[in-house]
């Protein structure tokens, strides 16, 4: 006879609950290992988010200048522009 499943306590589970947010498990040589989870912002990579949405300024302050790349540079910022010199109000010729 089969002897029945202990129930987890509201303590064990609210643990559970904790670790499994804290810690994943891969397999390293054949055993289960519990290692950290990666900090993900927005579901993106902490890495990544940066640099898809850091401006130059910020990066190079911080010291990231490998997120630095030429066309980052090259694109215009729409809360600097001149009044009056939108692209809407040139004249073709």
């Amino acid at each position: 006879m089969a002897k029945p499943k202990k129930k987890l306590t509201a303590a064990q589970r609210r643990a559970k609950r904790e670790r499994k947010k804290k810690f994943m498990i891969v397999f390293v040589n054949g055993k289960q290992k519990r290692v950290p989870r990666p900090l993900l912002i927005d579901g993106l990579p902490v890495d990544e988010f940066i640099a898809r949405n850091a401006d130059p300024v910020w990066l190079h302050q911080q010291g990231m200048w490998e997120y630095l790349t030429p066309e980052s540079f090259d694109q215009p910022d729409e809360d600097n522009e001149v009044p009056g010199t939108s692209q809407s109000d040139s004249i073709p010729f």
